[in-house]
């Protein structure tokens, strides 16, 4: 059994978020997917009779022999390490679990959610494993992409939503100004869609014009998944505003970043657009895209520093009995 575990319900976002601070932690740390039972993935968190059964005969193995430290991300995985606390683990969940906190030693939280408490650590995004370490590997992995004419810049399309929904024309006015910007600079634009990328904007990233250089990935069609090599060797990118976690990743790359239509965005996205401008490291798309120097933003190893010491100061460390 490993000493730390990771958590999730199989959702891309909560595994990259799950397992990025599990990692930061504990480099040898595990992984559990739950499949979670009726009624069981409705009730999550809620720790009613007989929720012990509610991950089936896998998850029966660990709540005999619980790891020292449980991280868990999404609702499912609250009520997973909720019970493997009571088994001696102790429990960090990441996301507002939407009851009170102190079921869990530690709650990492948004700061847009407005999720206060005493064990309570509030994040600027979401968690991730993009650092210095990530992207040397990425520049590595990827020497094509380097080899675009320079300045470089990426587009990380995500996809409309009901916080900001960017019209289709603007959209497309989008592509012919990137794409006119890497004509005039003699640079390259590259445009990769997202896993909620709607068919008409990733048929839109198919009808760029292709004598400007880069790479416009739409889905597998397109061959493997370029993502972390754009991120690598970008020298400019530019995010749709809909993606905590987009956002999130692309402010910890060395890139400028900056944020289309982010003033019609709303509700708690808003909040966390206004704060991540505010801190200098994101800005709003102009005309001039001047580059401009910040700090990557690499909120999991501050989470980590933050979860290491509470834990520390109540007896957890990495090995011990």
């Amino acid at each position: 059994m490993s000493v730390t575990l990771a958590l999730h319900d199989g959702r891309a976002g909560n595994a990259r978020q799950a397992l990025a601070l599990a990692r930061a932690l504990d480099a040898e740390a595990g992984e559990c997917s739950l499949l979670p039972r009726a009624p069981w993935r409705w009730l999550a968190p809620r720790a009613l009779p007989a929720a012990d059964g509610a991950f089936g005969a896998g998850f029966d193995a660990l709540i005999a022999r619980p790891p020292q430290l449980a991280i868990g991300c999404g609702r499912q995985a609250a009520l997973a390490t909720r019970l493997l606390r009571t088994r001696g683990s102790q429990a960090v969940q990441i996301l507002d679990p939407r009851i009170d906190p102190r079921h869990w030693d530690l709650v990492i939280a948004p700061q847009h959610d407005g999720l206060r408490g005493g064990n309570v650590i509030q994040m600027l995004g979401s968690l991730h494993p993009v650092d210095d370490l990530w992207l040397a590997q990425a520049r590595r992995d990827a020497p094509h992409i380097a080899a675009l004419p320079a300045p470089h810049t990426v587009l990380l399309v995500g996809a409309p939503s009901r916080h900001v929904a960017p019209c289709d024309a603007d959209f497309a006015a989008l592509l012919r100004q990137l794409a006119q910007r890497a004509r005039d600079e003699g640079g390259s634009f590259s445009a990769i869609a997202s896993r909620r990328t709607p068919q008409r904007w990733r048929d839109a990233l198919a009808a760029i014009d292709a004598g400007v250089p880069g790479i416009r990935w739409r889905d597998e069609r397109d061959g493997a998944n370029p993502y972390a090599g754009l991120l690598a060797h970008a020298q400019r990118i530019v995010c749709t505003p809909d993606s905590v976690n987009m956002l999130s990743e692309a402010a910890a790359t060395l890139a400028p970043v900056f944020v289309w239509s982010a003033d019609i965005a709303s509700g708690r996205l808003r909040l966390f657009l206004d704060a991540l401008r505010g801190s200098g490291r994101v800005r709003d798309l102009d005309a001039a895209l001047a580059p401009f120097a910040a700090e990557p933003l690499r909120e999991t190893a501050r989470v980590a520093d933050e979860v290491r010491r509470r834990l520390g100061e109540k007896g957890f460390e990495k090995g011990s009995e």
